[in-house]
């Protein structure tokens, strides 16, 4: 049944002819920091060439040397993590610095994939968006992972 134009298409029906709804995913919840114990995230940054490789965490304890550990809960934002990853590394403060956020985690065969989640600027503008207002939380982050972020 094709639509006409100016009208709308008929909404998708179930067998009994009610309207079907997509389920909502599991929404994330925000952490009270006041009650909940924080978590100790490993982030590794890197200046040049963008982020880290797998290979650079394939073996334990001969993760790369540029590690910052922060202690943050899983409703902190990829900007509260660039304002503190700024107060320890001074190209990071660079008025135009962007900064790249993955994620680095085994695979169920061993092996590290590092899988980019957002990017923010150092300086935010509202001419130019960023990521900055993503939880941890919300984009799948585990306890275990880690965080590398590469300064471009």
């Amino acid at each position: 049944m094709a639509a006409r134009v100016g009208q709308r298409r008929p909404l998708p029906t179930s067998a009994r002819g009610h309207p079907v709804h997509s389920k909502p995913g599991p929404r994330f919840q925000p952490v009270d920091r006041e009650k909940n114990c924080p978590l100790l995230l490993r982030v590794f940054t890197k200046q040049v060439g963008g982020h880290h490789g797998p290979a650079d965490f394939a073996v334990r304890g001969k993760e790369p040397k540029d590690e910052v550990q922060i202690y943050t809960w899983m409703d902190a934002t990829l900007r509260e993590l660039t304002d503190l990853v700024k107060e320890v590394a001074p190209e990071a403060r660079r008025r135009d610095a962007m900064l790249s956020f993955a994620f680095v985690y085994p695979t169920k065969n061993g092996h590290f994939t590092v899988k980019e989640i957002g990017k923010t600027l150092s300086y935010p503008n509202a001419r130019r968006p960023d990521d900055g207002s993503k939880a941890l939380g919300a984009l799948t982050f585990e306890i275990g992972d880690y965080l590398d972020e590469a300064i471009l």
